[in-house]
């Protein structure tokens, strides 16, 4: 959001050329710094691949980036594009004269790299560096947690070619990003589909999308694991209940089979069908995840019982059945934390009414143009951003900036996708095309707020690299050591082995993490709050002071008359009507906001004649044929005015506050001495409105012989948010030590606003350079340091805080690229409910880290003494653990502004 500047009180202003001068604004530039081109800071040693245009999941969806050098010519540009332009399947064509490259968009399915190339090449141009980098976005929705995004990463990894790739399990989506010339997007897709992972299509709303999937509960392997099920459950029955009909149905070569036996056996054949795959496909990946440990325990079991009689087949059983379940369960909890992202990407409906040739029609979004009428009627979603230019109405823009009130537009308003028409007709000539909408850019950095990981999950991820290793190394150790040091028998100790292997995949604990930070960030943008990643998020509560900005962050960025003090006879709508008549033609924000005011209360207007600009101190026009001024009070002294002994209008004989006993008629008041110094001091800027000349007749003097006259005072502010007091106070209570506000304003105004806000401290008279300095000091002095501005002023200072949070960013392009966190409205309450969030954030994945990884370590000491049952390693250790990780990061979703 940008505003006016901040304006201090009385002396220091202008009031001349063109209107009434400068205070002290606060200054800035656009922001530089430590984010990139897309805004995220890297560096958190993930793979990630880069921003593009084209990264809709769908499967897959591609574009490929050029360098052309010889193309240095608008005609050049011209000739390859339309030469690339002849293949069906191209999308779009970008070529970048000043750059020399060209960037298209194409389907996969008709095209790729090398067609792209090709067509460049006999447009006449050579290409640099073969046929350069494409990047894909593959979806598998069966990729669902981090050992699955393991075994995918290690079999891209090995594809020559492929220089950058990031897995979303949350989305299950992979992005690859790969050399053309060496690769292609099949040799990427048969790697992905040769690690076990199907690659299918896709829901695909605006921008992004969330990989669909069948019902958790009538998937084909929810029906296997239910068959398993009953297979176990009845062999349990033969085994414990129904002894005495447990026949013996093979004997042979030592190895005995009874009736519960192969029961058992065909519940591992009905349920661990997709854990032996699983675990196949993990082996030929070299990844040791758990479908591998799973794999070798329930196939170690039955080895043990084949090849040593132990009769292990139970166990099997039961590790086949409940890791199954286990899966499902794990499925499900993924799927939770998919549809809190799938509610953002639901939030813009999927056609529009569009008025074409005298007709309205339905159409996709997607065929919607820039510059094309919507209509809206009452109670539908808003499809596309845009401009109103017929129709009034109040929009629900909850979806996006938060606002709890909806928002009354008119014709020339904006308006956003995914908002809501809540009464009124409207139409909107689009300005913005399907995904490309402030509502997908949301979605967009949603998403990839994923890539940027948490110190804590960089933590849990180098720490599994240990942990499963070390689990099967003591398993290993368990079923050869536990019959000479314990006692226990070698069956026990074979149990015992495997119930470890189970142990030894820290799967609840790796997901811990994500989980949480999906949860924290769908959630806050929902709620109008968009954090541009995991390690934003943590960073925000962690964070113990708040630096805010003055206009346009603590004040509205916006000048409006506080007080209008008529003097003598006048009356409040005298003075405004002078005050009007003289500001009228002045482009100054003091004079815009005075005639605003006027216009608000409907007062006359008055004839103008001889408007004249004194610069630096005010204007002089003639109202009425008598001439008046309206300026600071220096122009009333040099004009020879007595400002020290004016008279104050009354009500019903009572003296206003302003008064003071200095005559007889005791309704005096000096203005040096009273009225001016108190609005100053309240952060105003005070404007004087006096005439000289003729009065007319029956009006009464103030100044004794001479017809000057001061018929009125009229102060002016910048004024504070109205929730900007409650907004520090719970920022307090909530234990951020220091909330301190930063302004280029002066001295005088920013004590006003700093007492009436109830911040900690001030600083005043900065330029950008100095709230840089200011910042650091801040930051060296505790944990961290919040920035809060309007994303484009105080630029430097966002990108040296610990984290920049950006004002009012709906719609606006650069604050949503240049922000880690933008407040979507001009709501300052959201930014203590944002460190609620993160606080709260931060709590609850270190709780998830610490129980999950409690929990296996207790089990997996416990386990060489018998204390741990093999169906409770699964029930607990792994399905329990991740159901208890999901579910309390999913009460994120309840923390509300």
């Amino acid at each position: 959001m940008s505003g006016p500047n901040d304006t201090d009180g009385g002396d220091d202003h202008d009031h001349g050329e063109g209107g009434h001068g400068d205070g002290g604004p606060d200054q800035g530039g656009h922001r530089e710094g430590d984010h990139g081109e897309d805004g995220h800071e890297r560096g958190d040693g993930s793979v990630s691949a880069p921003d593009t245009d084209e990264q809709h999941p769908s499967e897959p969806s591609g574009s490929v980036e050029l360098s052309v050098p010889g193309m240095d010519c608008p005609s050049c540009a011209g000739k390859v594009e339309s030469s690339v332009n002849e293949l069906d399947a191209v999308d779009s064509v970008d070529p970048q004269v000043t750059t020399g490259k060209v960037t298209v968009a194409y389907d996969p399915d008709g095209a790729g790299p090398e067609d792209v190339a090709d067509r460049v090449e006999k447009a006449g141009y050579e290409i640099e560096d073969g046929a350069g980098e494409a990047t894909e976005t593959f979806t598998a929705p069966d990729m669902d947690c981090p050992s699955c995004a393991g075994t995918v990463e290690n079999a891209i990894s090995r594809v020559d070619g492929v220089v950058d790739y990031r897995t979303e399990p949350t989305t299950g989506k992979i992005v690859v990003t790969f050399d053309g010339a060496r690769t292609s997007a099949e040799a990427v897709s048969e790697a992905i589909e040769g690690a076990g992972y199907e690659i299918v299509d896709s829901s695909v709303d605006g921008d992004g999308g969330v990989a669909e999937t069948e019902s958790v509960w009538r998937s084909t392997r929810a029906i296997k694991t239910w068959i398993s099920g009953a297979f176990t459950l009845l062999g349990l029955l033969f085994e414990f209940v129904l002894g005495g009909v447990n026949a013996e149905l093979l004997a042979a070569g030592g190895v005995a089979l009874t009736t519960a036996d192969v029961l058992f056996l065909a519940a591992v054949v009905a349920g661990g069908q997709e854990i032996v795959r699983g675990g196949y496909y993990s082996f030929r990946n070299r990844n040791l995840d758990i479908d591998l440990l799973m794999s070798l325990a329930i196939l170690g079991a039955i080895a043990v019982s084949v090849g040593f009689g132990e009769s292990l087949y139970m166990e099997a059983a039961t590790l086949a059945f409940l890791f199954s379940v286990a899966e499902l369960l794990e499925r499900y909890s993924m799927d939770k934390a998919r549809n809190s992202l799938q509610e953002l990407i639901d939030l813009s409906p999927d056609e529009a009414t569009v008025r074409r040739d005298g007709e309205e029609i339905t159409v996709p979004v997607d065929d919607v143009a820039v510059g094309d009428v919507v209509v809206v009627k009452p109670g539908e979603k808003i499809p596309l951003d845009g401009d109103v230019i017929e129709g009034e109405s109040a929009v629900n823009q909850a979806p996006i900036t938060g606002e709890s009130v909806p928002v009354d537009k008119t014709p020339g308003d904006e308006v956003y996708a995914g908002t809501i028409n809540e009464q009124g007709y409207l139409e909107l000539q689009v300005t913005s095309a399907a995904g490309d909408n402030t509502l997908s850019r949301i979605i967009e950095m949603v998403e990839d707020a994923q890539s940027n990981k948490t110190e804590r999950e960089q933590f849990v991820e180098r720490f599994a690299g240990y942990y499963t290793p070390v689990v099967v190394a003591f398993a290993v150790l368990v079923t050869v050591a536990t019959p000479m040091v314990l006692g226990a028998t070698r069956t026990e100790s074979i149990v015992y082995g495997l119930t470890l292997l189970v142990l030894a995949c820290p799967c609840a604990f790796v997901i811990s993490t994500p989980v949480s930070v999906v949860s924290g960030i769908t959630s806050a943008a929902k709620n109008g709050v968009l954090i541009k990643g995991g390690n934003h998020l943590e960073a925000m509560g962690e964070v113990d002071a708040v630096a805010l900005d003055k206009t346009g962050t603590l004040t509205t960025g916006e000048l409006s008359v506080t007080d209008v003090i008529p003097l003598g006879d006048r009356t409040e709508a005298e003075v405004l009507r002078c005050a009007h008549g003289l500001e009228r033609r002045s482009e100054h924000p003091i004079g815009e906001a005075i005639v605003a005011d006027a216009e608000g209360r409907e007062v006359d207007r008055r004839s103008v004649e001889e408007f004249e600009s004194i610069t630096g101190k005010g204007v002089r026009a003639d109202l009425d044929g008598r001439t008046h001024y309206a300026g600071k009070p220096g122009l009333f002294e040099e004009l020879g005015f007595d400002l020290n002994h004016v008279h104050a209008a009354t009500d019903g004989g009572v003296v206003t506050r302003k008064s003071q006993a200095l005559c007889e008629r005791n309704d005096c008041v000096d203005l040096l001495e009273t009225v001016v110094p108190e609005l100053q001091a309240e952060g105003k800027t005070v404007i004087l409105v006096g005439s000289v000349g003729q009065r007319p007749t029956g009006s009464r003097t103030q100044s004794g012989d001479t017809d000057e006259e001061i018929e009125g005072v009229i102060a002016v502010a910048d004024e504070v948010r109205p929730e900007a007091e409650a907004a520090v106070s719970r920022l307090h209570d909530l234990g951020v030590e220091r909330v301190v506000m930063l302004t280029g304003d002066n001295e005088r105004t920013a004590r006003a606003i700093a007492d009436q806000v109830g911040v900690d401290e001030y600083r005043a008279a900065l330029l950008p350079e100095d709230k840089v300095d200011a910042v650091r000091e801040l930051d060296a002095a505790g944990d961290g340091v919040a920035m809060v501005g309007d994303g484009i002023n105080d630029a430097p200072a966002l990108a040296t805080a610990t984290v920049g949070v950006a004002m009012g960013a709906a719609g606006t392009d650069t604050a949503l690229e240049t922000a880690d966190i933008a407040l979507m409205g001009d709501d300052l309450s959201r930014l203590p409910y944002l460190y609620e969030l993160s606080h709260d954030a931060n709590g609850v994945i270190r709780q998830n880290i610490w129980v999950s990884l409690g929990a296996k370590a207790a089990l997996a000491l416990a386990v060489p003494f018998g204390l741990v049952p093999i169906w409770a390693a699964v029930l607990v250790g792994d399905a329990g653990m991740t159901l208890g990780v999901t579910g309390n990061a999913m009460r994120l979703s309840r923390i509300r502004p």
